[in-house]
């Protein structure tokens, strides 16, 4: 991969001046070797392969960023999803997984990465003896670990919405909320991609090679910038702006994701163009929409401009790479973006119209802060609401939900995960609606192919 002297000048600005960084270099691993019926065994399988796999990948990831110049701020591991393992236990499989937690924390702690994904769950037709134990064990392997993150698949475009999980997912949320931290490291997900290197819903999916490296990049300061330059030009023109941007970001990161896979002797899998926004001023999905001339994120007109901003984006990625996957868009987690979390407190930003939002971006409801007192119904209602947009238009939607405080509150998580005002939730029950269970059919526009 050849790069031209102007490209390099460029991007030395776009990381000095605008933020532009790669998020995450996430190496995903199968553990499926690892299954055996005795805990004790999985264990201490599980924490030797991780350990083995992914022992440079700290070192290494350094390595690149001083060689480029080019931060890399996250370095995590994805695994196969664990329910998969537990369904071979023999002893209380609950138990189980929550010992496996602990080996995947121990893990990531020896090998020095952030987080590790694949705490993880398919239940979007059903339930096995392994998710049910899985799903049931997440409130206390989310307490007892620091590094680990869940996610749950409760719904699909070709299956429809398990509203069972649904609901299950309503309680499990109120029980892990004891911490609200173990909330921001749990997601319930439509139409999960195998291939996400963003946590908290990194899992190494059905389909993955043995091993394989997926970077995140980010850049919401970039396009922000080139935003603001080109104040007097036309939509289209815009889009056009912005999808040259992304073909130069996109770039940047298949370089940083070929050298790292090369060096640690595994597959390159995909580039995730997600623009994901972080507190730091400057660094925000909301300032963007508000470049283009809304007054603050939120008002009429934020989603038609959030869809401009999602399209660009993943145009120009897929112009700069063959291999692009994961969620790939734009994020618009409340807590996690500044210009997002001041657009709530000044009540230009409810539920009703992050919902709306979501229907255009790269996810959906993400780490958004509800009332401590919001019902577990209430919840999974909110859940099944995003599970319907993205079955409907077959996109990811997830939902990371955060019960703590009363409206009106600032809460504030720290680091990455930023600060944000409680949200109000709608009064009325939808109690009686969750509770039927059973399965959403399919829509008509599954049976393809």
């Amino acid at each position: 991969m050849l790069f031209s002297t102007e490209e390099i000048l460029e991007t030395i600005r776009m990381i000095a001046v605008e933020h532009l960084d790669i998020r995450t270099v996430t190496l995903g691993i199968n553990l499926q070797g690892c299954a055996s019926d005795d805990v004790d065994v999985v264990s201490k399988r599980i924490h030797d392969k991780i350990t083995s796999v992914a022992g440079r990948l700290v070192p290494e990831a350094d390595s690149i960023e001083s060689k480029y110049g080019i931060p890399i701020v996250n370095k995590r591991v994805a695994v196969t999803p664990i329910a998969t393992l537990l369904d071979s236990i023999a002893d209380d499989a609950m138990h189980a997984g929550v010992k496996i937690a602990k080996s995947m924390d121990s893990a990531a702690k020896s090998v020095g990465i952030d987080f590790i994904g694949g705490y993880s769950a398919l239940v979007h037709k059903g339930f096995t003896r392994g998710s049910t134990a899985l799903l049931n064990s997440i409130p206390k392997a989310l307490t007892e670990t620091e590094t680990v993150c869940s996610s749950v698949n409760v719904a699909s475009t070709k299956s429809g919405i398990n509203m069972d999980a649904v609901v299950k997912m309503g309680k499990i949320i109120k029980s892990a909320s004891t911490k609200p931290i173990n909330c921001a490291k749990l997601v319930t997900f439509a139409n999960a991609p195998p291939d996400n290197p963003f946590m908290a819903g990194a899992f190494h999916g059905a389909g993955e090679p043995e091993s394989v490296i997926n970077v995140g990049i980010s850049g919401p300061g970039v396009i922000r910038a080139v935003v603001e330059q080109a104040e007097n030009v036309d939509l289209g023109t815009l889009a056009e702006n912005i999808k040259r941007t992304a073909f130069k970001i996109t770039r940047v990161g298949e370089l940083v994701g070929r050298e790292m896979a090369s060096r640690l002797g595994v597959k390159f899998g995909i580039i995730d163009l997600s623009l994901a926004p972080t507190p730091t001023k400057g660094d925000s999905v909301a300032n963007i929409l508000e470049a283009m001339g809304l007054e603050r994120c939120g008002a009429h007109g934020s989603t038609a401009a959030l869809a401009l901003l999602t399209d660009a984006v993943k145009k120009g990625g897929a112009m700069a790479s063959s291999y692009v996957g994961g969620l790939s868009g734009a994020f618009i987690p409340v807590s996690e973006d500044v210009g997002m979390a001041e657009a709530v407190a000044e009540g230009a930003i409810n539920l009703d119209k992050l919902e709306a939002m979501s229907s255009v971006c790269s996810v959906g409801l993400d780490m958004v802060v509800v009332p401590k007192d919001t019902p577990a119904e209430t919840i999974s209602a909110i859940i099944a609401d995003e599970c319907a947009i993205g079955v409907i238009n077959n996109k990811v939607t997830g939902v990371r939900i955060i019960p703590t405080g009363k409206e009106g509150d600032y809460v504030e998580f720290g680091g990455l995960l930023g600060g944000s005002p409680v949200l109000s939730v709608r009064r009325f029950c939808s109690a009686k609606f969750v509770r039927r269970g059973g399965r959403i059919p399919a829509p008509i526009q599954s049976l393809t192919g």
